[in-house]
């Protein structure tokens, strides 16, 4: 495999790797008991490698807790590559409110 397209796939999006990282760095055996230890239910590390459930900011708190691993670097672990978030404000109740 050639250098750039090593890269391109390192740098593409895809949470399953930073699942299946700290899957291996925690020594777990499967997406249930990573949910354990994160303290969330099954279904949200499932929606999460379907894409259906974006990582946002209290998972990544949660996986920082359970793995010690930086905020930066699990972002980087599933090739987000932002310098930082981006809150949809119409989303939030703060700023429907204030309107």
């Amino acid at each position: 495999m050639n250098h750039e397209k090593k890269d391109a796939i390192t740098t593409q999006y895809d949470p399953n790797r930073l699942i299946d990282s700290l899957i291996k760095r925690l020594e777990l055996r499967n997406d249930a008991a990573l949910s354990r230890a994160l303290g969330v239910e099954p279904p949200v590390i499932s929606k999460i490698r379907h894409r259906r459930l974006a990582v946002g900011a209290s998972i990544l708190i949660r996986m920082h807790e359970a793995s010690e691993i930086e905020i930066h670097e699990l972002r980087a672990m599933m090739g987000d590559r932002r310098e930082r978030f981006r809150i949809d404000h119409s989303k939030t109740s703060i700023h429907r409110s204030a309107k």
